[in-house]
């Protein structure tokens, strides 16, 4: 069997890492800081995991590896996925899910076992490395995960002919990642928007509307926040200084950093952070600040004085993923599940309780039935002028993303 050498972690990886679990995504659940209640903690072993080497690349190539589907057989499923990311009601039932058993007669396992990528990663690794069965059906992780996996080749290729409503419903701003193009292996669940976020009180009613703003404004020194999500936030000002996150070069990565170095130097930031800024913004101590939008409609709702905007020069969308492990045992009960969230029903009662962009076309009407609001809401159902405006961080190549982190974590202090 081949040997493949899994990418070990960089100090400034690690950091990133631990950074992300304290105070980024990874820290809270994914319906924000004003429903959330803690974080993940790295699993027993997870760590070494993450570093070990000389593990047989399981499946490594095309499709992945499937394992006997008992579909027929077993009308069941596993699915993991982040906490707080499905809809409840009142009885702390699942009336999604509970829809979708009830006409497929297909149980789900629904378990909120994932608080962190890279600690899922350690969960998931070992039995995917050694071919075998990880218990789940189906996985939900972030982008840069889910491309990990799929060059690892440790998921497996989809059906298109069990997605008739995943492939004509998914909205054009997610159809081709550069990391799964045509979405051969993975779908979105939701879609992640870095905007800007500021408090009109503290600015005095001014409207803040570009990064450069944040970085030059003279009335918000020391009021600014970014986060410290590298990607999110060198995504950002790389689109401020006119470069594609999607293509740029080294050059453009240094020119970026040197922007926000120059911020930091004359105490134009206040600091980096996850999400642990909307206390902040919410108070009116940071004025403005780089942003998540789940977070920002959450906010919105109990403070009228939040407000946010889509920059000229664009704005990061990143996305949570569904993935079936090589192995899975119920892969066309999978492929059914995914397919069902793409209908419009499904998708906007989902979207309606969670609040993040909805990767599903054709949702709105469906939406405004529920939730009026939510349905005029760009960021969570973007129109098309702001769909345009969406750009993705590109892959990066392990010694890339050692570097970039390495730099990032230098500018940061972290």
């Amino acid at each position: 069997m081949e040997q493949y050498e899994p990418e070990s972690l960089s100090p400034a990886q690690l950091a990133a890492m631990h950074r992300g679990m304290r105070s980024g995504r990874a820290a809270l659940t994914r319906r924000s800081l004003l429903r959330a209640s803690g974080g993940g903690v790295l699993a027993a072993g997870g760590l070494g995991a993450l570093s070990a080497c000389g593990i047989p690349a399981a499946g490594k190539g095309e499709g992945g590896i499937a394992a006997d589907d008992r579909s027929d057989k077993e009308k069941r499923l596993n699915f993991s996925n982040w906490t707080e990311y499905m809809d409840v009601d009142k009885k702390k039932r699942r009336p999604t899910l509970d829809a979708f058993t009830e006409r497929t007669g297909i149980e789900v396992k629904y378990t909120e076992d994932i608080n962190d990528n890279n600690e899922f990663f350690g969960k998931i690794k070992p039995q995917l490395a050694a071919g075998q069965d990880t218990g789940r059906d189906l996985i939900c992780v972030t982008d840069w995960l889910a491309a990990r996996l799929i060059r690892f080749g440790w998921v497996q290729k989809l059906d298109p002919a069990q997605l008739p409503h995943a492939y004509a419903n998914l909205s054009a701003q997610f159809r081709s990642p550069d990391w799964d193009p045509g979405r051969a292996y993975s779908y979105p669940w939701t879609g992640i928007s870095t905007v800007i976020a500021y408090n009109k009180k503290a600015t005095d009613g001014e409207k803040i509307t570009s990064v450069s703003q944040l970085l030059d404004e003279p009335k918000l020194k020391g009021r600014v926040g970014f986060l410290s999500e590298m990607r999110d936030s060198m995504g950002m000002v790389l689109l401020d200084l006119g470069k594609d996150p999607a293509k740029f070069s080294d050059d453009d990565f240094d020119a970026a950093v040197a922007r926000l170095q120059k911020a930091v130097d004359k105490k134009q930031i206040r600091r980096f952070t996850g999400n642990d800024y909307t206390a902040d913004l919410d108070k009116g101590d940071l004025a403005a600040c780089v942003a998540w939008a789940g977070d920002v409609v959450q906010l919105k709702l109990s403070n009228p004085d939040i407000e946010f905007a889509i920059p000229d020069s664009g704005y990061l969308t990143s996305t949570d993923n569904l993935l079936i492990p090589n192995k899975a045992r119920h892969k066309r009960n999978a492929e059914r599940l995914i397919d069902y969230y793409f209908e419009p029903g499904p998708a906007a009662r989902l979207a309606a309780y969670i609040n993040y962009v909805c990767p599903v076309d054709g949702v709105r009407g469906e939406l405004a039935k529920i939730d009026p609001e939510a349905a005029e809401n760009p960021l969570i159902i973007p129109d098309k002028a702001m769909a345009a405006k969406s750009h993705a961080f590109r892959s990066l190549t392990p010694k890339e993303e050692a570097a970039y982190e390495g730099k990032f974590a230098k500018l940061t202090g972290s």
